[in-house]
Parts: C-alpha cells; structure tokens; sequence
C-alpha cells in the first residue's frame, strides 16, 4: 500500500492539532483523536475511502500484531496496566489503603507534608515513567486524598517527577536509551573516544526544563503555588469533590469496592516494593542476556540498554499480583471480595486503556504522515547559531507536543542538532544536545496525546484533559525560563551563564507567582 508523505507540507500537522484542540475544548478525548485518525488517514490515502479503511485496520491490527509475529511491547504495556489496575484494588480491598491513610493522619501533618512525600517518592522510583507514574499514584492517593489535595495536583506532582526525573537518570529507561542515542550520534561525527556515560551526565546541568520543573514542582509544594485552573481544582477539593469536573468516579478510583476492617500498612508496602524490585531484576536480567549473547561485558548501564521494559513491567506487575492476593487471604479477607477486587481493578484500568490504543494508534498515524520531520525541516535557514539552542529547544517541544513522543522527537532531532553543531560550532554540540531532550520532556508534559500524559492522569485517577489543562501554566512558565536561558548559554558559550539567567528568572517568578496567589486567596 503506497501512502502519501507530508514531510514538506503543512498539512502533516492538521490531525494531531485537530485532536489537540478537540480534546481541549470537547473534554471528549476519545472522539478527538479518534478526529484526529481519520484525518490523517484520509489524508495518508489521498481520501480514497476504500484505501483508508484498509490502512486503518492495517494500523489497529498492528498494535497487538504486526510483520514479526505478536506485538509484544505494547500488550506487555496493557498487561501492566490491567495487573496493576488489580493491584490497586486489592490494596483496596484488604482495608491496607485506609490503614496507610490512618498512619499518614497521624505522621503527615499537613497538606504540604503530602506533597513532599508523593514528590519524594516521584524521584526515588526512577527506573521508567509509565512505572513511576502509576506506582507512585497508586501509594500517594490515600494521602492526598486525605488532605483533600485534588486529583489534578495529584497527576502533576507525579508528571513532573516522571519524565523530568527520568531523563537526566542515566540508570532508567530513558538514560539508557539517550545514552545508546547520543553514544551512535557521537561515534558517526568522529567522537567514538568520548564516554557515553559521562557525557550524558555531563549534559544534565544543560537540561534547564528538567531542573527547573522539579525546582517549581518543590516551591508549588512547600508554598501552595496553586494558579489558572489548578486553583479551582484545589477549591473544590477543599469542598470535597476531589474529581473536580468529572461526571462519575475516575479511571481507577476504586470508590465502590468493599474495605475490609482489618487492613495493614503492610499490605500495601509489601506488593509495591516487591513489584518495584521485581520490574527492577527482570529489567537487568533481560538486559544481561541479550548482553550476553553479543558478547558484551556486562555492565548496569549496558543492561539498562538492552534491556525489555514493558516485559519486565509486566512480570514485575504478576509477581506483586500475586503477593497482594497472598496477603489478601493471609489476612482472612472474603474470597468473594478479592474476586470482585480483581475484576474491578482490571475494569477500572479500561478507560485509560482505550485512550492509549487510540494515542498509539494516532502516533503511527503521524508518524507515516512524518510530522517529526517537517517540524525539523522548520530549522534549516539562515539563523544566527547564537539563537540555535533556543530554536532546538522549541521545536522539539513542538514535536513532542504534535506527535506525542519524547522518544520519537529525540531520535528525529538528536541527529539534525548534531548535524546543526558540526556545521557550525563543535563546541555546542553538548548544549544543542540537551536542549532537544528539554525540549522534548516540556511538549510530552503539554500534549493530550502523550502515552505519559495519559498515564500520569490515570495514576492520579483523574480526567485527563483536566490534568493536561492544570499542568499546562506551570509547564509554560519554565519552559520561558529555560528558552532565555538557551538563548544566553547560545550568546556566551556558557553553561553556567545560562544556568543563572534561568536561576534568576525563576526566583523572579517563584515571588510573582507567590503574589498572584496570594492575591486569589484575597
């Protein structure tokens, strides 16, 4: 089947946008994209009707299978999912959920406390975004929803501890594959001397949005920062209605399950950190063997390349599984509530499970459309290098947001940031490196379209568009500060220059944002 390509054309950007402004304004997410794909499959097939129809089974059919057999990443990520869906609920179920909630009242003395501890444990479970989002949602929501902390503050606390922390991690997902990215971008342009590691860890201070993210994610804790709409949700959630504007419980809320009186912290400690230590040893042992069989040294960063995320998500989520019914009947809960825990958690993970087919689905849909790359072809022309890094920073933050994907958007954009260096000035390539993975993170942090997005939003248990809408003024805000900030790194060549720039302007919105909040309460 031959398909038009739109890399030169305008037209590549009208399906994510029209699902983008859709979604905003409808709230209906789902009718949306699902706009969105039909769009840019009649478009893919030059509006042949018959064509189109064929594509678009093509493209659903491959989600679970595709030229190589089962399609193994994404059913593994569902599996996850589902697994974790039921484990939430056993949590529920054995009364665990409410005994944690009962310790927080007594040792969390506040709001503030709340949010430091689901930001604490946001940075400390680092090994992927869709594991921290949803891991670290599923241990905090009994505490902030005991200080009345909205859903939406819920899912940007755990947003913006997911990607941000994860890419400047080395030893995640994301570390591991910018690595292997950077390491084959270096080797092609004659740098195969240099470390892999170490430059990665020499690009973190480069990385202004990830750093300035979780700085403002601190200050909104510790300060009640909450302004646009986030305010409205965090009065609500003061009145009690901690799912804000949503009609019906959220994805994942659990709310009509039964809690058994005999609940302990325990049972919901124990699943979770076996899951985190299992996810954490079958990503390491999948990462050793395909070492293994090419002959490479093992190393914890080689593993962390090689290594199958979602399978060992997926096995990492089963053996929790299977600790949290053990303790389920340990404890002496009812057969019949653990079988109702089991079927409402798996049920109450299809929401977010129907929005991930359609986001994937639309991805491959841009992604033939090749949006990434005429978004790219938009930094070719005669720009002062000065402003480069700025430029790189923004387009891939407008890539990421039209197509969903930090990971697409670095391996589209890595490669013409280096290309743009070498042609210009070595010495920037570091900088013009990590303003493409800065960028990156602040479109997937903006888009409704982004697998993370979606996921953070499910972790939370809270409606998606209202979690895109909250998080948006806080993204925007330091995505400025980290556009100066590029723009005075690019004029000096400094990293620390632009480093104080972005500090200053911080600090100079930290106080404005601390007036105007001030000024709401009034």
């Amino acid at each position: 089947m031959t398909v038009v390509s739109y890399a030169d054309s305008a037209l590549s950007l009208l399906p994510p946008v029209v699902a983008i402004v859709l979604a905003i304004f409808t709230r209906r997410v789902l009718l949306s994209l699902g706009l969105g794909i039909v769009i840019g499959v009649l478009l893919l097939n030059q509006f042949s009707p018959v064509a189109s129809g064929e594509f678009l089974f093509n493209s659903v059919k491959g989600l679970f299978w595709s030229e190589d057999g089962v399609n193994s990443w994404n059913l593994y990520i569902l599996g996850f999912l589902i697994v974790l869906g039921m484990i939430t609920a056993l949590i529920t179920v054995s009364g665990s959920a409410r005994a944690f909630a009962d310790w927080a009242r007594l040792h969390i003395r506040n709001k503030r406390d709340a949010k430091l501890l689901t930001m604490f444990l946001g940075c400390v479970v680092f090994i992927d975004d869709y594991f921290n989002s949803l891991v670290v949602g599923s241990v905090a929501r009994p505490v902030t929803d005991r200080y009345y902390i909205s859903r939406a503050k819920l899912a940007y606390l755990l947003d913006s501890t997911a990607a941000p922390v994860c890419v400047i991690s080395p030893v995640s997902s994301w570390g591991a594959y910018i690595i292997a990215l950077i390491g084959g971008i270096l080797t092609a342009h004659g740098f195969a001397d240099s470390g892999h590691l170490s430059v990665f860890i020499q690009m973190i201070p480069m990385n202004f949005y990830a750093i300035f993210s979780l700085l403002l994610l601190l200050c909104v804790a510790f300060m009640g920062l909450d302004i646009g709409p986030m305010r409205e949700h965090e009065l609500n959630a003061q009145r009690g209605n901690l799912y804000d504007e949503n009609k019906g419980l959220p994805p994942g809320a659990n709310a009509d399950l039964p809690e058994a009186e005999t609940g302990k912290i325990l049972g919901l400690f124990l699943p979770i950190t076996v899951l985190v230590f299992a996810t954490l040893y079958f990503m390491i042992d999948s990462g050793a063997q395909v070492l293994a069989k090419e002959g490479i040294e093992f190393n914890i960063i080689s593993a962390f390349e090689k290594t199958d995320v979602s399978s060992s998500l997926f096995f990492g989520a089963l053996i929790g599984l299977a600790v949290a019914l053990v303790l389920n009947l340990v404890q002496g809960v009812e057969k019949l509530m653990v079988v109702k825990g089991v079927v409402q958690g798996a049920r109450s993970m299809l929401p977010a499970i129907y929005i991930l087919l359609f986001a994937w689905t639309i991805a491959g849909v841009i992604g033939q459309l090749e949006t990434g790359k005429f978004m790219a072809s938009l930094a070719t022309g005669n720009i002062p290098f000065a402003f480069l890094p700025a430029l790189m920073f923004v387009l891939a933050g407008l890539t990421a947001f039209s197509t969903g994907t930090s990971w697409g958007t670095f391996g589209i954009m890595l490669p013409i940031a280096a290309d743009m260096a070498m042609g210009s000035h070595t010495a920037m390539m570091l900088p013009m490196l990590a303003s493409v993975l800065a960028g990156a993170v602040f479109g997937d942090h903006c888009s409704p379209i982004s697998d993370t997005t979606i996921l953070s939003s499910t972790g939370a248990s809270c409606h998606h568009i209202d979690h895109v809408v909250t998080q948006l003024p806080y993204a925007v805000i330091v995505a400025l500060i980290s556009m100066v900030g590029y723009v005075v790194l690019g004029f000096t060549e400094s990293v620390n220059a632009g480093l104080l720039t972005c500090s200053v302007l911080f600090v100079l919105s930290i106080v404005w944002l601390r007036f105007k909040s001030q000024s709401n309460a009034k």
